[in-house]
């Protein structure tokens, strides 16, 4: 890196020295620009990086709920809002027991980045609390999500701040936090929450939008590079949520052979391919565990996570496309994999793949499709959603998949043409970062200090 990236990535690690994922993700970037700020030197006098890694604001605040036993918790909840250069502050929530300010910072941070790839007006920003949905009633969530929002409508609105769901929030959370800004405000803002349910706004492909474009980045990535298409790939997906399962679905609609799935116990392998139906009804209709396939399928082997590196990596395949969560694959999992022949990988998680094994995997020649370019579909769709309620007219399914794949495609070239101009070949986490930085910077400048 140049003086000036060594400079802020310096100050940075000083000034936030706790935060170990927020650090990782923008050492992630900075170390990328390298080629762009040689070029223009003037970003240096208008401060563009300092001004970019810091949030334009950060809201933290309690969240008391009762039980069903009639004890009152107390849970933080989040809001780091971290940039509004090209649209509201947009991005999702997160409940789970390990959220926290580095967490959040480092999801809003990557926002950024990913919703300037879409091309569509949405600005960055990411939220949640250290609330855990599992193991509680439908009453509970609940009670938690209307004392959340109770706090958070005050912050939000369809052209300040645009909430979706991410992990532990999903289709009935969103319900109840519409439900509780809509008690308070006294108004029906369909666009001020995406991820809604069709039957009060929602979209149609909203669910499987983060899976279907990470299918749809990765074939545009395998055609440019030769190796034609998913199809008769070996695929291998960590996670079961709703990235996981609809990147399965996409994965087998274009002729792969999907053999292994996971959730935060173990993961399961089907020499035979993975029964999408049965991964559908473990998870979104019983609300199981993976484990639980062994009763659809018994000849299927299951294997406990144990240790950092989970035991999915260890499959043979093709294509791994990590779904879960932050730094799922370290360096141990990235060598297993290139020995063992993998061709690509696809981060359908935010930042799941750690800082060496990217390098390791890059060097490698493994080509990696990054989580800021490669799960933008479901932020994509999510903006589709907002410009929808805006008009009050629904498109089809089919209608918004196509709106998807354009999106999906034309992210790829992004990425691929700012790679290239930059001669870094098909280093595509260099090329996703430096095209949405471009993009970034040159509204900043436009917009003068703020």
């Amino acid at each position: 890196m140049n003086k000036y990236l060594t400079k802020v990535l310096k100050n940075t690690k000083s000034n936030n020295i706790e935060e170990k994922e927020y650090l990782q993700a923008v050492e992630e970037v900075l170390t990328s620009l390298t080629p762009v700020i040689d070029k223009h030197p003037e970003m240096e006098k208008l401060a563009i990086l300092e001004r970019m890694v810091e949030p334009e604001r950060t809201i933290i605040f309690r969240v008391p709920w009762v039980n069903d036993r009639g004890e009152i918790i107390v849970n933080r909840g989040y809001r780091v809002q971290f940039s509004s250069l090209i649209g509201p502050y947009k991005g999702g929530l997160r409940f789970a027991e390990n959220v926290n300010l580095s967490i959040m910072k480092f999801l809003g941070f990557e926002q950024i980045f990913k919703n300037a790839l879409t091309g569509l007006p949405i600005g960055g920003a990411k939220g949640g609390a250290d609330f855990n949905p599992k193991g509680k009633s439908d009453m509970e969530i609940m009670r938690f999500c209307q004392s959340f929002m109770t706090e958070l409508y005050r912050h939000i609105g369809a052209d300040v701040d645009v909430p979706a769901g991410d992990i532990g929030v999903g289709a009935r959370e969103i319900g109840f936090l519409f439900g509780q800004y809509k008690r308070i405000r006294n108004t029906y803002e369909g666009g001020v929450l995406t991820g809604k349910g069709l039957e009060y706004g929602g979209s149609q492909a909203r669910k499987e939008a983060t899976g279907y474009g990470l299918i749809y980045f990765m074939r545009e990535m395998l055609k440019e590079n030769g190796k034609n298409s998913l199809k008769n790939k070996t695929v291998t997906i960590s996670g079961s949520g709703n990235v996981a399962i609809y990147a399965a679905e996409k994965a087998l609609m274009s002729g792969a052979k999907v053999v292994a799935m996971s959730d935060s116990n173990g993961c399961i392998y089907d020499k035979n391919g993975i029964d999408l139906d049965a991964i559908k009804e473990i998870k979104e209709v019983k609300r199981g565990r993976i484990k639980d396939y062994l009763k659809y399928h018994k000849d299927a082997i299951y294997t406990e996570h144990k240790g950092q590196n989970s035991p999915i990596w260890e499959i043979k395949t093709d294509i791994a496309l990590p779904c879960a969560t932050q730094n799922e694959l370290t360096l141990d999992s990235a060598k297993i994999l290139v020995k063992n022949g993998v061709l690509a990988i696809g981060e359908g998680a935010n930042m799941p793949c750690t800082k060496e094994a990217t390098e390791y995997l890059l060097k490698h020649n493994v080509l990696v499709a990054p989580a800021k370019a490669a799960n933008a579909g479901g932020v994509a769709t999510s903006a589709i959603e907002m410009s929808q309620n805006s008009m009050r007219y629904y498109l089809t399914f089919e209608e918004v998949d196509k709106k998807l794949e354009n999106i999906m495609v034309n992210i790829f070239r992004s990425c691929k043409d700012a790679a290239e101009k930059y001669g870094l070949d098909n280093n595509y986490v260099a090329g996703a970062n430096i095209a949405a930085f471009i993009k970034l910077s040159s509204a900043m400048i436009a917009q003068g200090i703020h």
